[in-house]
């Protein structure tokens, strides 16, 4: 057999191991293809013109870039104050569930205690029960305290993370104990346990809760409107819908822009944390 022939074989060869493989690949390239157009579409309708943006057919790549939509929605609505009310309760969030998460994750997954399994079955229901429901409660008590017009009412409520105390909860059981009495032999701290060991070893779990919550909480619309009676105290999500008051009629490139600057951070965060978040489900578990 010459060379040629050898070559021609191995292709052959390769292309029959591939076959099978085919239908699979084509599945995962469509599936990513729905994923991913919605986001094309709306970044691309960011930077048309209004008239491009409404005419038909519909045009896949604008004809010529028009940052004018961006500009708009930058300076003709008070958006900076709108990114820094988002910013302030969505690290707030984070910052009060971690203080709140891990101490109590630390407490159900290495200590024994009368109650603890009914402690914990509390957490599960909390973690179970929508946030809809808890709407009229909260409201009623943040206006009693009088926190409607402070960005108190988003913040408060989400102190406690259930999904996180339990996800942390199952990470820190995957330690084994002797890590932690070999701490406490040598006069650890139940503090310096918590943050120099379980923590550290927990990181992807922990990586993985905080962009959860991040997500959920830059991204939240209904709880921000019913918990707040003024526009100084609501957030990016509530600017992005008062687009379609801008002018006349609906402005597609300008709701699609606020919508793109919206998304941009959550993306770019998951880009960083993606390998942290499989880590987290992969490796640790949620049992």
């Amino acid at each position: 057999m010459t060379d040629k022939e050898f070559r021609a074989e191995q292709r052959r060869r390769r292309i029959r191991n591939y076959l099978p493989h085919l239908p699979g690949d084509i599945l995962k390239i469509l599936a990513m293809v729905i994923f991913v157009f919605p986001f094309y579409w709306m970044v691309i309708t960011s930077f048309k013109t209004l008239n491009e943006s409404i005419s038909v057919p519909p045009t896949m790549f604008p004809f010529t870039f028009n940052t004018e939509a961006y500009y708009i929605v930058v300076t003709k609505m008070n958006w900076w104050s709108y990114v820094r009310n988002t910013v302030i309760i969505t690290i707030s969030v984070i910052v009060l569930q971690l203080l709140v998460m891990v101490p109590a994750s630390y407490a159900f997954a290495k200590f024994r205690f009368y109650g603890a399994g009914v402690f914990f079955g509390t957490v599960l229901i909390a973690f179970m029960i929508p946030t809809q429901i808890t709407f009229i409660t909260t409201y009623l008590t943040m206006a009693d305290w009088k926190l409607l017009k402070t960005l108190w009412p988003q913040i408060i409520p989400f102190g406690a993370n259930a999904f996180g105390i339990f996800m942390l909860r199952q990470s820190f059981k995957q330690i084994p104990d002797e890590i932690v009495e070999s701490a406490k032999l040598d006069k650890a701290s139940e503090v310096q346990i918590m943050t120099r060991i379980l923590l550290p070893m927990s990181k992807s779990a922990m990586i993985t809760i905080a962009l959860f919550s991040f997500v959920g909480h830059w991204n939240s619309y209904f709880w921000p409107l019913v918990m707040s009676t003024s526009e100084e105290v609501r957030p990016l999500t509530i600017a992005i819908e008062k687009l379609k008051e801008i002018e006349y009629g609906i402005q597609w490139p300008q709701i699609m822009a606020g919508n793109t600057l919206l998304v941009l951070p959550v993306v770019i965060l998951y880009i960083f944390a993606s390998k942290k978040i499989i880590q987290a489900f992969a490796y640790r578990g949620v049992k």
